[in-house]
């Protein structure tokens, strides 16, 4: 590299490698090797008097470490064969493109701004119109049709229902009785029956004819809520006097005529 005195207001030429020269013809390569380290003393020092009255250069020098650093990052694995040939001129071309990318990068941001300002005037329109419309008067509206709901199924002829709560027990039952073909069938809540008694719900006829619809153990549950109980009988429709609740020992908790 020939060393010329930075002070040369009338160099105008360019290094053979391309390095490139400042806006006020000072070729860019002593810039980066000082940055790089690698100038001597007296070159260094060159470079120094120059720097302290040229802030363009000043400015070079303070991209050019700030790209050193970036570059500092690499991964040595990167650099096992050592920096490329031309390493310096790399780095100012690098620089150069940098400058220019970042150029367009400011425009583009500048319109993305724009547009975010266009996008936030247009967000304040239509929360000022919502908030008109939420302070005014609301619009009527048209009703749709009401919700049709089918009508019940009506429970089969000759269904009957009951309840009664026995005075003596404090057990209660509330049945329905559903006629069928020679059979009935009958769901029935009982509540007040203790927990642990084994119990049946018993069908009787009008003959005093008495089937059993089904049975269970009254839980701790059952005691305190009450039960639930789907079951059948063969009896006919028409016979069916009563329906009771009955434990093993034959005690009657409470009858319900039907």
């Amino acid at each position: 590299m020939t060393r010329d005195d930075p002070n040369d207001a009338n160099r105008n030429d360019v290094d053979t490698d391309g390095a490139g020269t400042t806006p006020h013809g000072w070729s860019t390569e002593p810039i980066g090797a000082y940055v790089l380290g690698a100038l001597d003393p007296a070159e260094a020092a060159s470079v120094e008097r120059h720097l302290a009255d040229c802030p363009a250069c000043r400015q070079e020098v303070t991209e050019l470490r700030e790209l050193e650093t970036a570059l500092g990052e690499v991964p040595p694995e990167l650099l096992l064969d050592g920096p490329p040939e031309g390493g310096d001129l790399l780095l100012q071309r690098t620089l150069r493109r940098a400058r220019t990318e970042r150029g367009s990068a400011l425009r583009r941001r500048r319109a993305r701004i724009g547009a975010v300002a266009a996008v936030a005037a247009a967000a304040a329109l239509v929360l000022g119109v919502v908030l008109g419309r939420a302070t005014g008067a609301e619009p009527p509206v048209a009703a749709g049709p009401a919700p049709t709901t089918a009508p019940a199924t009506p429970p089969p002829a000759g269904t009957r229902t009951g309840s009664a709560t026995d005075p003596a027990t404090g057990a209660r039952m509330t049945l329905t009785v559903t006629p069928a073909m020679g059979w009935v069938r009958v769901n029935a809540a009982v509540t007040g029956v203790p927990a642990g008694q084994r119990c049946h719900l018993v069908v009787k006829g009008r003959s005093g004819a008495t089937a059993d619809a089904g049975s269970w153990l009254v839980s701790a549950t059952g005691a305190k809520s009450g039960t639930a109980l789907d079951g059948s009988a063969i009896v006919a429709p028409d016979d069916v006097a009563s329906v009771s609740v009955v434990n093993e020992s034959g005690q009657t908790f409470v009858t319900v005529p039907v």
